[in-house]
């Protein structure tokens, strides 16, 4: 790689000697790419324009700079992108182009932007970021398939359900799993808005799929969007 002009967020950056930092980089072109710069860095979350060179893992990056208009997250905004910022660093491959992850991430700080204007609307958050969640799981290669069960027959609308990372969907006698008529809404999911069952299900599940790729690594960002929660009490 070359001088290869690179379209972009910041996800993560960290002090490296005296005047560079190393930055981790999520690119249309390429998804998730390293490097080193030697400049001063700007806010997060802004759609960003740089160059990268080298054949090794970590590259040299230069002429780092905003690109388009730039993007103000504030308050509990601010706290969800460094949530999606932290499961891109944590989650994705490296130089591994996720080309619908990237337009979901872009679509969704644009989202967050807006959080302020519509915090009347109690689904709006829950509804952005499960949108990106499903895009990441999706191109992670962990899509969830809501009209079969671990096997392979079709659910039932008032069978229960519980649901394993390994199987799938497994009938269950509990009327506190999921319902099969609640999950067979979910087939028409991400086209139209999530009703608050939905959303309630959703979170369940992707939460349960996210820790499980995660392992024994904590998100940092759900510790602090607690305490913000906190402090605003």
């Amino acid at each position: 790689m070359r001088n290869q002009c690179l379209h972009g967020y910041v996800i993560h950056a960290r002090k490296y000697r005296e005047r560079s930092h190393i930055i981790h980089f999520f690119s249309q072109e390429y998804g998730r790419i390293d490097g080193v710069i030697r400049q001063a860095l700007p806010p997060l979350f802004q759609p960003m324009v740089l160059y990268a060179s080298g054949k090794s893992e970590l590259k040299n990056f230069t002429h780092l700079e905003i690109d388009q208009h730039p993007i103000f997250l504030r308050g509990e905004a601010y706290f969800c992108g460094f949530y999606l910022n932290e499961l891109l660093l944590k989650l994705c491959p490296l130089e591994d182009d996720l080309i619908e992850l990237y337009q979901q991430y872009h679509l969704t700080i644009e989202a967050l932007q807006y959080l302020h204007e519509n915090s009347q609307d109690t689904r709006y958050l829950r509804q952005s970021l499960r949108q990106f969640e499903y895009v990441l799981l999706k191109e992670l290669g962990y899509d969830i398939d809501f009209s079969v069960d671990a096997l392979g027959k079709p659910l039932l609308e008032q069978q229960y359900y519980q649901f394993f990372i390994d199987q799938g969907f497994v009938e269950s006698k509990l009327n506190t799993s999921f319902q099969g008529k609640d999950l067979l809404s979910l087939l028409s999911f991400p086209t139209i808005p999530l009703t608050d069952v939905q959303l309630v299900i959703l979170g369940h599940l992707y939460r349960q799929m996210i820790s499980h790729l995660l392992g024994d690594r904590p998100l940092k960002s759900r510790q602090l969007w607690l305490q913000y929660y906190q402090n605003q009490r």
